[in-house]
């Protein structure tokens, strides 16, 4: 077991890659705001050469850079403020204090005592579906939040795992990390749609305006700032995709650490595979679950490795036993 979870090190480079990747999304933000200038540009000075529109784009987004920076940092500090209470709304999560769920409190009061953690807020949300979730970007914000249907489904050891899980989440930055990506990425989002919606308006603008003399190099400035736009966006989607799946292995390997039971993180898993999704909450949020069966059509763009994969490391790592029984579990 010391040999299986000997992995600081390994946790401690992944926040460095994780670190650059989050850097890596305000780059991005930078080719938005240098695409629709380009666009503008193009549409605006559309009888001008490439070179001419190329030149003026890159002196205006010099001008345009720390106002971009600001407006990124703001959103991110918007995030920060407001992302718990939004969570919320979308998940319908609410507070429970010892007395209403004393079982899964005095269950995660434990695992935080044997490790000295300081003990996140507990949440319970009202739905059938199996799953949970860490949130929050300090120690006065953290959550786990579980779904009644888990609660119903997994015995006392796999909610014990699932909640080793999501503390891990939290012990190793994941959330907060988690919280600060999906916000920067909806920028991105947001900043697309609005370069696309612009685009339109100021072509029609154009067209009705100038007589359609398109044989200078505004045509293809906006065809640029389209393939910069559609290339910003698909990196976006990979770098959240990447930070999750990264980061699930690490939490599994961490609830064994908490609870010496490889087998029952094994079991809750099992349990969990294909009951995880909640159609009406964001994919942003789902990100942040300890499943999310969403976006499992291709490798690439699945925000988490499969169960059977995070089943397979946990039986080559962990000494987990892939063909253990589902002992005594509670019906659903």
């Amino acid at each position: 077991m010391s040999a299986a979870y000997g992995l600081y090190g390994h946790i401690r480079a992944n926040r460095t890659r994780s670190t650059i990747l989050v850097v890596g999304l305000f780059i991005l933000i930078y080719l938005l705001v240098f695409a629709f200038t380009l666009a503008f540009n193009g549409v605006v000075m559309g009888g001008e050469d490439l070179e001419t529109i190329l030149g003026e784009t890159g002196v205006q987004f010099l001008y345009m850079l720390p106002l971009s920076t600001l407006g990124g940092a703001l959103w991110v500090l918007v995030g920060y403020k407001f992302h718990q209470r939004m969570i919320d709304m979308s998940t319908g999560a609410k507070d429970v204090s010892r007395e209403e769920e004393p079982d899964l409190y005095n269950t995660l009061e434990n695992l935080c005592i044997s490790r000295g953690i300081p003990m996140p807020k507990l949440q319970v949300i009202e739905t059938d579906v199996l799953n949970a979730y860490a949130s929050g970007m300090n120690e006065k914000q953290y959550r786990i939040a579980v779904t009644r249907g888990l609660m119903n489904t997994l015995d006392r050891e796999e909610m014990e795992a699932v909640l080793g899980h999501e503390l891990t989440h939290i012990r190793n930055g994941d959330v907060r990390l988690m919280v600060v990506a999906v916000v920067i990425a909806g920028i991105i989002t947001l900043a697309g749609e609005m370069v696309f919606r612009s685009l339109r308006h100021m072509r029609m603008g154009s067209s009705s305006s100038s007589g359609g003399n398109k044989k200078g190099g505004g045509a293809i400035a906006i065809l640029i700032a389209v393939v910069i736009i559609a290339v910003a966006w698909f990196l976006s989607l990979v770098i959240r995709f990447a930070l999750s799946r990264s980061r699930e292995y690490l939490a599994d390997a961490g609830a064994v650490e908490l609870t010496k039971n490889p087998d029952a993180m094994i079991r809750a898993l099992r349990k969990i595979e294909g009951k995880s999704d909640m159609p009406a909450v964001p994919s942003g949020i789902m990100e942040m679950c300890i499943d999310n069966q969403k976006n499992s059509l291709a490798d690439l763009f699945s925000t988490h490795p499969s169960i059977a994969r995070r089943i397979g490391k946990l039986v080559a790592v962990a000494g987990g036993q892939e063909g253990v029984a589902t002992p005594n579990s509670p019906s659903t």
